[in-house]
């Protein structure tokens, strides 16, 4: 673990402006726990015990911009890089659950530190004096301990977002929540109600592409505030041959058996979601869930609102969880009409898609996932040879049909014809060929 380092030349340039003026100023926060894991920081905090206005008239000559000067806070545009400068504060209460009525300034970095989240980002570093560690936020992360400085309950409290903090920083820096730290974040999960869609999104997105699966397991309850359909998984058994565990089990283990991108791992989350509304138990024991995709596609359509993603995102996720339960056949025809109907990259998704939900199936259900790996060659093959699939690689088009005497909906209907018959393999994709097919 790192302890000495080296901050960027735009981060020591204010720092070393600031205590040329006198005051005490370090990186602060995240930078410094990445910094300590080996990571590279993706931006910049520091705190100084210059107030508001002397942090103006000492870092004078930079590019500032009051982003929220009534907390203290001033981002100072440093060789190109925006850094966000505050002054030691204290705040005060947080009656809205998200930030402080009102803050006072304060002299004393120790002050400063105890009101931030979680001890990890509690520590403070500059060239001279090294890192500052009051909280022990040193030892949790040489732990792998994710721990609320003081009473959790109030940590929480002042922001219900630092619920799903806790569980970004579990899921994506591999760490474990101290045991009263999680036991105030299930005690307290109800808080995530009053937090708007786009800040849990924004904390959800990087919880659910890193090392997920053990968080979503422990902590499916706090899942559950802002996607109440999950607790309805929670044990409930599939009764069927492909599925030896119950949906939640099934769908953690699929979430962890597929790439980490936004939409894949949202596709995989929300997939079987709509099973517990759509079970039916046959005669013989066996238990059905006909339907579910479409019924797992509005909850998820109604989640991804609710969280504000964008309509790609929703869209992309919509027709994955729709068509998850397709078969998939590595027949040269039918993936020609897949890449035609759904386009070469939601095909390919489809692809991971289907393979992700057969691993997390009974180990002697997942004879398929050669199949699907083998029509993803097929379809590469296919594309690499450029080989017809599509209208617009026809090689005649609707002014040949006019030639031909053909107006209206009929031209679209013969091309068609024609396209058909090139993927069955019944003609070349040559055009004397295909007019010749018409004629």
């Amino acid at each position: 673990m790192n302890n000495r380092f080296t901050l960027p030349d735009s981060v020591e340039a204010v720092i070393d402006k600031l205590s040329d003026h006198g005051y005490e100023a370090y990186a602060v926060g995240g930078c410094v726990r990445n910094f300590m894991l080996g990571l590279e920081p993706k931006d910049y905090d520091i705190t100084t015990a210059a107030r508001p206005d002397e942090i103006k008239q000492a870092l004078d000559g930079f590019r500032m911009i009051e982003t929220g000067i009534k907390y203290g806070t001033i981002t100072v545009i440093s060789q190109g890089m925006p850094i966000e400068v505050t002054t030691y504060r204290v705040d005060g209460n947080y009656s809205d659950n998200r930030r402080p009525d009102n803050v006072s300034f304060t002299t004393k970095l120790a002050e400063d530190l105890k009101r931030r989240d979680f001890t990890v980002n509690a520590m403070a570093y500059n060239s001279k004096a090294g890192i500052i560690d009051i909280f022990g936020g040193r030892k949790d992360l040489q732990d792998g301990v994710i721990r609320a400085i003081g009473d959790p309950d109030e940590r929480f409290a002042e922001d219900g977002l630092r619920i799903l903090r806790a569980l970004r920083f579990a899921s994506c820096y591999g760490l474990k929540i101290e045991s009263s730290t999680a036991e105030a974040i299930h005690r307290n999960r109800y808080l995530l109600e009053n937090i708007a869609g786009e800040r849990i999104a924004a904390e959800f997105n990087r919880l659910i592409c890193g090392n997920c699966e053990n968080v979503l397991r422990e902590y499916y309850d706090v899942v559950s505030v802002f996607l109440p359909e999950l607790a309805r998984c929670k044990g409930f058994e599939q009764h069927n041959r492909y599925h030896d565990r119950d949906i939640l089990e099934h769908t953690l283990a699929t979430v962890s058996a597929i790439e980490p991108k936004l939409h894949l791992r949202l596709t995989m989350l929300l997939h079987d979601i709509g099973k517990p509304m759509y079970f039916t138990m046959g005669e013989d024991g066996i238990g059905h869930f006909k339907g579910h995709p479409k019924g797992s596609a509005a909850i998820a359509e109604s989640f991804i609102k609710r969280l504000k993603y964008s309509n790609a995102v929703s869209d992309c996720v919509r027709e994955l969880i729709l068509t998850h339960d397709i078969p998939i056949e590595n027949r040269e025809p039918l993936i020609k009409r897949f890449l035609n109907k759904y386009g070469e990259d939601m095909f390919f998704d489809m692809i991971k898609v289907h393979i992700a939900d057969d691993m997390g199936k009974a180990p002697e259900c997942r004879e398929r996932i050669k199949t699907y790996r083998a029509a993803a060659e097929t379809a590469r093959q296919i594309i690499a040879k450029q080989e017809c699939f599509s209208l617009k690689q026809l090689a005649v088009n609707g002014n040949d049909m006019k030639g031909l005497g053909y107006s209206g909906a009929e031209i679209g209907e013969k091309l068609q014809q024609l396209l058909e018959l090139v993927i069955d393999g019944k003609c070349e994709n040559e055009r004397e060929a295909l007019i010749s097919a018409l004629t």
